[in-house]
Protein backbone atom coordinates (compact mmCIF):
# COMPACT_ATOMS: atom_id res chain seq x y z
CA UNK A 1 0.00 0.00 0.00
CA UNK A 2 1.16 3.00 -0.82
CA UNK A 3 2.49 5.45 1.63
CA UNK A 4 0.36 9.12 2.01
CA UNK A 5 1.46 11.94 1.72
CA UNK A 6 2.25 14.20 4.67
CA UNK A 7 -0.89 17.86 4.23
CA UNK A 8 1.70 19.54 6.18
CA UNK A 9 -0.94 22.81 5.41
CA UNK A 10 -3.73 20.52 6.56
CA UNK A 11 -1.33 19.96 9.69
CA UNK A 12 -0.86 23.30 10.64
CA UNK A 13 -4.77 24.61 10.07
CA UNK A 14 -6.18 21.57 11.97
CA UNK A 15 -4.11 22.32 15.10
CA UNK A 16 -4.67 25.84 15.00
CA UNK A 17 -8.37 24.82 14.70
CA UNK A 18 -8.09 22.58 17.59
CA UNK A 19 -6.54 25.05 20.03
CA UNK A 20 -8.76 28.19 18.87
CA UNK A 21 -11.79 25.34 19.61
CA UNK A 22 -10.46 25.05 22.69
CA UNK A 23 -9.88 28.50 24.15
CA UNK A 24 -6.82 28.37 24.94
CA UNK A 25 -4.09 29.43 22.54
CA UNK A 26 -0.66 29.46 25.00
CA UNK A 27 0.24 32.89 24.01
CA UNK A 28 -2.94 34.33 25.64
CA UNK A 29 -2.37 35.89 28.68
CA UNK A 30 -3.65 39.33 30.52
CA UNK A 31 -0.74 40.67 31.53
CA UNK A 32 2.75 41.10 29.78
CA UNK A 33 6.20 39.17 31.43
CA UNK A 34 6.73 35.48 31.89
CA UNK A 35 9.48 33.28 33.09
CA UNK A 36 8.26 30.14 30.45
CA UNK A 37 5.47 31.69 28.51
CA UNK A 38 4.84 32.59 24.58
CA UNK A 39 8.73 33.09 23.88
CA UNK A 40 10.05 32.69 20.72
CA UNK A 41 10.74 29.53 19.37
CA UNK A 42 14.43 28.81 18.92
CA UNK A 43 16.42 26.42 16.61
CA UNK A 44 19.52 24.49 17.79
CA UNK A 45 21.74 27.19 16.63
CA UNK A 46 19.97 29.74 19.01
CA UNK A 47 18.42 31.45 15.68
CA UNK A 48 14.18 32.04 15.62
CA UNK A 49 11.71 30.17 14.00
CA UNK A 50 9.35 33.07 11.97
CA UNK A 51 6.19 33.20 10.71
CA UNK A 52 3.96 29.55 11.49
CA UNK A 53 6.87 27.56 12.80
CA UNK A 54 6.40 30.40 15.97
CA UNK A 55 2.90 29.92 15.78
CA UNK A 56 2.89 25.77 15.98
CA UNK A 57 5.72 25.76 18.45
CA UNK A 58 3.96 27.63 20.65
CA UNK A 59 0.72 25.28 20.60
CA UNK A 60 2.47 22.33 21.20
CA UNK A 61 5.04 24.23 23.89
CA UNK A 62 1.47 25.48 25.71
CA UNK A 63 -0.65 22.84 25.27
CA UNK A 64 2.40 20.42 27.22
CA UNK A 65 4.20 22.64 29.42
CA UNK A 66 7.56 23.26 27.80
CA UNK A 67 9.30 25.63 29.73
CA UNK A 68 12.56 25.83 27.34
CA UNK A 69 12.78 28.08 23.93
CA UNK A 70 14.85 25.99 21.98
CA UNK A 71 13.80 22.66 19.43
CA UNK A 72 16.33 20.36 17.79
CA UNK A 73 15.86 17.77 15.44
CA UNK A 74 16.67 13.99 16.39
CA UNK A 75 19.97 13.93 14.80
CA UNK A 76 20.30 17.51 16.02
CA UNK A 77 19.73 16.51 19.73
CA UNK A 78 22.37 13.87 19.67
CA UNK A 79 25.04 16.17 18.13
CA UNK A 80 24.69 18.07 20.94
CA UNK A 81 25.17 15.31 23.19
CA UNK A 82 21.67 14.48 24.17
CA UNK A 83 18.76 11.70 23.63
CA UNK A 84 15.49 12.40 23.18
CA UNK A 85 13.21 10.04 25.82
CA UNK A 86 11.75 6.88 24.53
CA UNK A 87 8.06 7.74 24.21
CA UNK A 88 7.99 11.61 23.05
CA UNK A 89 6.03 12.56 20.54
CA UNK A 90 7.79 15.15 17.90
CA UNK A 91 6.50 18.24 17.01
CA UNK A 92 5.87 19.69 13.11
CA UNK A 93 7.50 22.76 11.38
CA UNK A 94 7.77 23.92 8.06
CA UNK A 95 10.58 24.44 5.86
CA UNK A 96 10.05 26.96 2.51
CA UNK A 97 12.58 26.99 -0.44
CA UNK A 98 12.39 26.74 -4.39
CA UNK A 99 13.37 24.87 -7.07
CA UNK A 100 14.44 25.68 -10.33
CA UNK A 101 12.90 24.67 -13.44
CA UNK A 102 12.27 25.23 -16.92
CA UNK A 103 9.07 26.81 -18.08
CA UNK A 104 7.66 24.81 -20.60
CA UNK A 105 6.66 27.77 -22.69
CA UNK A 106 9.26 29.85 -22.56
CA UNK A 107 12.17 28.06 -21.93
CA UNK A 108 13.30 29.77 -18.93
CA UNK A 109 14.26 29.08 -15.80
CA UNK A 110 12.08 29.90 -12.88
CA UNK A 111 11.22 29.56 -9.49
CA UNK A 112 8.66 27.59 -7.62
CA UNK A 113 8.16 27.16 -4.02
CA UNK A 114 7.71 24.46 -2.08
CA UNK A 115 7.67 23.48 1.51
CA UNK A 116 7.53 20.43 3.51
CA UNK A 117 7.41 19.24 6.96
CA UNK A 118 10.00 18.33 9.42
CA UNK A 119 10.37 17.21 12.91
CA UNK A 120 11.67 18.61 16.11
CA UNK A 121 11.88 17.87 19.83
CA UNK A 122 11.39 20.52 22.66
CA UNK A 123 14.86 20.60 25.00
CA UNK A 124 12.54 19.04 27.87
CA UNK A 125 11.71 16.11 26.16
CA UNK A 126 15.87 15.56 25.66
CA UNK A 127 17.95 14.66 28.39
CA UNK A 128 22.01 15.36 28.57
CA UNK A 129 21.82 18.38 26.65
CA UNK A 130 23.61 21.82 28.01
CA UNK A 131 22.46 22.82 30.90
CA UNK A 132 21.51 26.34 29.12
CA UNK A 133 19.56 24.74 26.55
CA UNK A 134 16.96 24.08 29.83
CA UNK A 135 16.74 27.57 31.40
CA UNK A 136 12.87 29.09 30.74
CA UNK A 137 13.05 32.14 28.33
CA UNK A 138 12.27 34.80 30.72
CA UNK A 139 9.98 37.22 28.88
CA UNK A 140 10.33 40.63 30.53
CA UNK A 141 7.33 42.64 32.00
CA UNK A 142 6.01 45.98 30.38
CA UNK A 143 4.71 48.57 32.05
CA UNK A 144 1.37 49.24 29.97
CA UNK A 145 -0.17 52.46 32.17
CA UNK A 146 -3.32 50.35 33.08
CA UNK A 147 -4.20 51.80 36.37
CA UNK A 148 -6.62 50.18 39.05
CA UNK A 149 -9.84 51.23 40.33
CA UNK A 150 -9.88 52.44 44.01
CA UNK A 151 -13.29 51.06 44.13
CA UNK A 152 -12.54 47.36 43.47
CA UNK A 153 -9.01 47.64 45.27
CA UNK A 154 -11.18 48.41 48.59
CA UNK A 155 -13.43 45.73 47.78
CA UNK A 156 -10.89 42.80 47.27
CA UNK A 157 -9.04 44.04 49.94
CA UNK A 158 -11.96 43.78 52.56
CA UNK A 159 -12.18 40.05 52.04
CA UNK A 160 -9.21 40.14 54.08
CA UNK A 161 -7.18 37.96 51.83
CA UNK A 162 -3.35 38.67 51.90
CA UNK A 163 -2.43 40.51 48.48
CA UNK A 164 0.69 40.85 47.66
CA UNK A 165 2.32 42.67 44.62
CA UNK A 166 5.80 41.86 43.57
CA UNK A 167 7.66 42.11 39.86
CA UNK A 168 7.16 38.22 39.17
CA UNK A 169 5.30 38.04 36.07
CA UNK A 170 2.61 35.20 37.87
CA UNK A 171 -0.41 35.22 39.04
CA UNK A 172 -1.57 32.37 41.60
CA UNK A 173 -2.76 31.73 45.00
CA UNK A 174 0.16 29.99 47.25
CA UNK A 175 -2.26 27.77 49.95
CA UNK A 176 0.90 27.03 51.94
CA UNK A 177 1.53 30.56 52.59
CA UNK A 178 -2.03 31.66 52.07
CA UNK A 179 -1.20 34.55 50.05
CA UNK A 180 -2.49 35.75 46.82
CA UNK A 181 0.05 36.91 44.25
CA UNK A 182 -0.36 39.25 41.34
CA UNK A 183 1.64 41.02 39.14
CA UNK A 184 1.43 44.95 39.26
CA UNK A 185 -1.84 45.84 37.66
CA UNK A 186 0.43 48.49 35.79
CA UNK A 187 1.77 44.90 33.49
CA UNK A 188 -2.21 44.14 32.47
CA UNK A 189 -3.53 44.87 29.15
CA UNK A 190 -6.36 46.55 30.85
CA UNK A 191 -7.74 46.77 33.88
CA UNK A 192 -10.71 44.02 33.89
CA UNK A 193 -8.18 41.23 33.17
CA UNK A 194 -6.63 42.68 36.10
CA UNK A 195 -9.76 42.19 38.27
CA UNK A 196 -11.16 39.23 36.61
CA UNK A 197 -7.84 37.05 37.69
CA UNK A 198 -7.56 38.38 40.94
CA UNK A 199 -11.05 37.40 41.31
CA UNK A 200 -10.08 33.86 40.46
CA UNK A 201 -7.00 33.77 42.54
CA UNK A 202 -9.31 35.36 45.72
CA UNK A 203 -11.89 32.21 45.08
CA UNK A 204 -9.45 29.68 45.35
CA UNK A 205 -8.70 31.43 48.56
CA UNK A 206 -11.52 30.80 50.18
CA UNK A 207 -10.89 26.82 49.79
CA UNK A 208 -8.50 27.44 52.44
CA UNK A 209 -8.91 24.27 54.75
CA UNK A 210 -9.54 27.71 57.78
CA UNK A 211 -12.53 29.07 55.57
CA UNK A 212 -14.37 26.21 52.98
CA UNK A 213 -12.01 23.69 53.17
CA UNK A 214 -11.63 22.80 49.28
CA UNK A 215 -7.67 22.49 48.92
CA UNK A 216 -6.37 19.37 49.85
CA UNK A 217 -3.09 18.13 49.90
CA UNK A 218 -1.74 15.75 47.03
CA UNK A 219 -5.24 16.41 44.78
CA UNK A 220 -4.75 14.43 41.80
CA UNK A 221 -5.61 15.77 38.18
CA UNK A 222 -9.57 15.76 38.39
CA UNK A 223 -9.58 17.46 41.95
CA UNK A 224 -7.09 19.80 40.33
CA UNK A 225 -9.39 20.35 37.23
CA UNK A 226 -12.37 21.21 39.61
CA UNK A 227 -10.91 23.39 41.51
CA UNK A 228 -10.00 25.69 38.73
CA UNK A 229 -13.51 25.28 37.69
CA UNK A 230 -15.04 26.17 40.69
CA UNK A 231 -12.39 29.19 40.54
CA UNK A 232 -12.92 30.19 37.20
CA UNK A 233 -17.35 30.29 37.48
CA UNK A 234 -16.76 31.94 40.96
CA UNK A 235 -14.59 34.32 39.38
CA UNK A 236 -17.04 35.01 36.61
CA UNK A 237 -19.99 35.63 39.28
CA UNK A 238 -18.35 37.98 40.62
CA UNK A 239 -17.66 39.81 37.78
CA UNK A 240 -20.77 39.88 37.48
CA UNK A 241 -21.19 41.15 40.58
CA UNK A 242 -18.98 43.98 40.21
CA UNK A 243 -20.43 45.58 37.10
CA UNK A 244 -17.49 43.97 34.80
CA UNK A 245 -17.57 41.68 32.17
CA UNK A 246 -16.36 37.89 32.47
CA UNK A 247 -13.27 37.35 29.86
CA UNK A 248 -15.20 33.76 29.54
CA UNK A 249 -12.66 33.08 26.77
CA UNK A 250 -9.84 33.04 29.09
CA UNK A 251 -11.42 30.22 30.91
CA UNK A 252 -11.01 27.79 28.42
CA UNK A 253 -7.58 27.61 29.49
CA UNK A 254 -8.57 24.55 31.57
CA UNK A 255 -11.05 23.29 29.33
CA UNK A 256 -8.90 20.07 28.72
CA UNK A 257 -9.53 18.88 32.17
CA UNK A 258 -12.69 19.96 32.74
CA UNK A 259 -13.69 18.07 29.35
CA UNK A 260 -12.90 14.77 31.33
CA UNK A 261 -14.28 15.62 34.78
CA UNK A 262 -17.91 16.51 32.97
CA UNK A 263 -17.49 12.93 30.54
CA UNK A 264 -16.47 10.85 33.86
CA UNK A 265 -19.08 12.25 36.37
CA UNK A 266 -22.31 13.99 34.89
CA UNK A 267 -22.66 15.62 38.36
CA UNK A 268 -19.30 17.46 37.98
CA UNK A 269 -20.54 20.95 36.77
CA UNK A 270 -23.34 21.13 39.33
CA UNK A 271 -20.54 20.32 42.50
CA UNK A 272 -18.51 22.47 40.78
CA UNK A 273 -21.00 25.62 40.58
CA UNK A 274 -22.90 24.88 43.94
CA UNK A 275 -18.93 24.99 45.68
CA UNK A 276 -18.60 28.66 43.22
CA UNK A 277 -21.15 30.45 44.66
CA UNK A 278 -20.35 29.18 48.03
CA UNK A 279 -17.07 30.90 47.53
CA UNK A 280 -18.69 33.93 45.85
CA UNK A 281 -20.80 34.05 48.83
CA UNK A 282 -18.00 33.89 51.41
CA UNK A 283 -16.43 36.44 49.51
CA UNK A 284 -19.35 38.81 50.03
CA UNK A 285 -19.78 38.29 53.02
CA UNK A 286 -16.66 38.56 54.46
CA UNK A 287 -15.91 41.87 52.64
CA UNK A 288 -19.15 43.06 53.85
CA UNK A 289 -17.80 42.49 57.31
CA UNK A 290 -14.45 43.45 57.47
CA UNK A 291 -15.82 47.07 55.78
CA UNK A 292 -18.70 47.00 59.03
CA UNK A 293 -15.41 46.38 61.58
CA UNK A 294 -13.39 49.16 59.72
Amino acid sequence: MAKQNFDIQQHVTDSIIEAMEAGCPPWRQPWTGSKSGAAFPLRANGEAYRGINTLMLWLVAGKNGYASPYWFTFKQAKEAGGMVRRGEKSASVVFYNTIEREDDVTGEEVKIPYMRGYRVFNADQIDGLPEDYYRPAAVEARDLGTEGDPELDAYFAATGAQIETTEKPEAFYHPGRDVIHMPPVGTFHDAGGYYATLAHETVHWTGHQSRLGRLTKGRDREAYAREELVAEIGACMTCLSLGLTPDFGQSGAYIEGWLKALRDDKRFIFSAASAAQKAVDYISTNQVQHREAA
